[in-house]
C-alpha cells in the first residue's frame, strides 16, 4: 500500500506490509458509510497502521526539524528520497524539505505539525461516500486530513511538484493547499452547520442528508445545494478571482474530476467585527500592497486555518478545492463518451478539463453573491 504526506511521500514496505493492507469492508463498510468520524482504537482494524503511520511521520518530520531546508530550494530537493527504516515497516519520504518549506511559508513549525500529527491520541476513521475506495483518516484535533493514494496519483504529484509550488508562490492565497495530509479545510469544525463537496454538475451529486438532530457527519454534494448561495459580499471578487485562477492551473495539468468543498457556520455577533484583525503572514509587509493585489492577495482573519477561512456578513465560510489527482486519459475520455450515451442532456462529472475548470468556474459566480 502506497501512502503520502505533506512531509513528503509515505511508502511502507517490508514483512509487515501483507498485514497493513487495506481490506474492502463489504457490509460492515456500507453499515458505516454515513457514520462520519470515530476513534481508531485498540479493537480497530487500522489501529496498527496507524500507529506505523504516526511512528513514521514523527521521524520524518524530526529530520527536516534537525536539517531545516535552505531558504533556496534545489532541484535536488525535488527529487530526494529519504528511507528510514523502522522496526515493522520502512518509509520512504519525497521531496521533504519542499513540503517543508510550504508549511514554513503558511506559517506553520515544524514542531507543531509534528505535534499534531504524531501525538498519543488515537486518529479519527472518515467513512466518506467517495467512489475512489481511499481511506480517509483525521489527526485527533481534526486539524489535518490523511488520505490513502496509489502509485500512479503520487507519481503525477511528484512530476508536477515544482510548477505547482510556483504556483502557490505567485498565489500564496490558492484554494490549493495540502496533498495527502491536507490541511482540512472544515476546521475548527465545532459550529459548522452543513458541509458540501461541490463538482458543478447533477449526475449522482446527491447525498441523503443525516436526520435531523442527529450527530451523524454527511458531506453533501451539488443538488442537495440547490436553491442556496455563498453571501461574501466584498470578499465575493477575491473569490471568482481565485478559483478561476486555480482552475485554470489545474486545467494546464490536463485534470478533472477535483471538487470545490464548501462548509458554513453562523457569525457569532462579537464575530462579525473579526474582520478588523488580520493575521501576520510570515514576510509580508503592509508597503507590498500593489504586490498583494498582483498576486490576488487578501488580508487573512486571525483566525486558525485562516486561508480557507472567508466571512461574509452573517455567515463564516470554509472553503478549498481538494482532490487534483485525476488526469484526462483515454480511459476517461472513453467514460465521458459512456456517460453522454447514458446520460443524455444531463451534466456529469467526467468531461475535457476545459470545460470542467469553466463549468466549476461558472458555478461559483453563479452561488455567490
Amino acid at each position: 500500500m502506497e501512502m503520502s504526506a505533506a512531509a513528503g511521500s509515505l511508502g511502507m514496505s517490508g514483512h509487515r506490509q501483507r498485514s497493513v493492507k487495506r481490506r474492502r469492508w463489504g457490509g460492515l463498510r456500507q453499515q458505516w458509510k454515513l457514520l462520519g468520524l470515530f476513534e481508531i482504537d485498540q479493537q480497530h482494524e487500522f489501529y496498527s497502521l496507524t500507529c506505523m503511520m504516526k511512528e513514521g511521520l514523527a521521524a520524518a518530520t524530526q529530520n527536516t526539524i534537525d536539517n531545516a531546508p535552505a531558504n533556496e530550494l534545489s532541484d535536488d530537493d525535488f527529487r530526494l528520497k529519504v528511507t528510514q527504516i523502522h522496526k515493522d515497516f520502512t518509509m520512504e519520504t519525497f521531496a521533504g524539505p519542499v513540503f517543508s518549506s510550504l508549511r514554513g511559508s503558511l506559517g506553520m513549525t515544524e514542531q507543531e505539525y509534528q505535534q499534531s500529527l504524531c501525538s498519543e491520541n488515537c486518529y479519527l476513521q472518515f467513512i466518506s461516500n467517495s467512489k475512489s475506495k481511499a481511506d480517509f483518516f483525521l489527526t485527533n484535533d481534526k486539524r489535518f486530513f490523511l488520505k490513502t493514494q496509489n502509485k500512479r496519483e503520487i507519481k503525477f504529484l511528484l512530476s508536477n511538484l515544482k510548477i505547482y509550488m510556483e504556483h502557490l508562490r505567485k498565489y500564496p492565497h490558492s484554494l490549493l493547499k495540502y496533498f495527502i495530509v491536507m490541511q482540512s479545510v472544515f476546521y475548527p469544525d465545532d459550529r459548522i452547520i452543513a458541509r458540501y463537496d461541490i463538482k458543478g454538475c447533477e449526475v449522482s451529486r446527491w447525498t441523503a442528508p443525516a436526520p435531523e438532530g442527529s450527530q451523524i457527519i454527511v458531506v453533501l454534494k451539488d443538488l442537495n445545494f440547490e436553491g442556496q448561495s455563498i453571501t461574501l459580499d466584498q470578499q465575493r471578487p477575491w473569490l471568482l478571482r481565485q478559483v478561476e485562477i486555480d482552475t485554470h492551473f489545474l486545467r494546464g495539468l490536463n485534470v478533472l474530476d477535483y471538487s470545490l468543498l464548501v462548509a458554513h457556520q453562523p457569525l457569532h455577533h462579537d464575530e462579525r467585527h473579526q474582520s478588523l484583525s488580520f493575521h501576520a503572514e510570515p514576510g509580508s509587509d503592509a508597503a507590498e500592497l500593489p504586490d498583494f493585489q498582483a498576486q490576488n492577495r487578501r488580508l487573512l482573519p486571525n483566525l486558525k486555518n485562516p486561508l480557507h477561512i472567508i466571512d461574509g456578513p452573517e455567515q463564516r465560510y470554509f472553503i478549498g478545492i481538494i482532490d487534483i489527482f485525476t488526469v484526462y486519459s483515454f480511459k476517461k475520455r472513453l467514460e465521458h463518451l459512456w456517460k453522454r450515451l447514458r446520460h443524455p442532456g444531463r451534466s456529469f462529472s467526467t468531461v475535457s478539463p476545459q470545460t470542467y475548470c469553466l463549468r466549476l468556474s461558472h458555478w461559483v459566480q453563479d452561488h455567490t453573491k
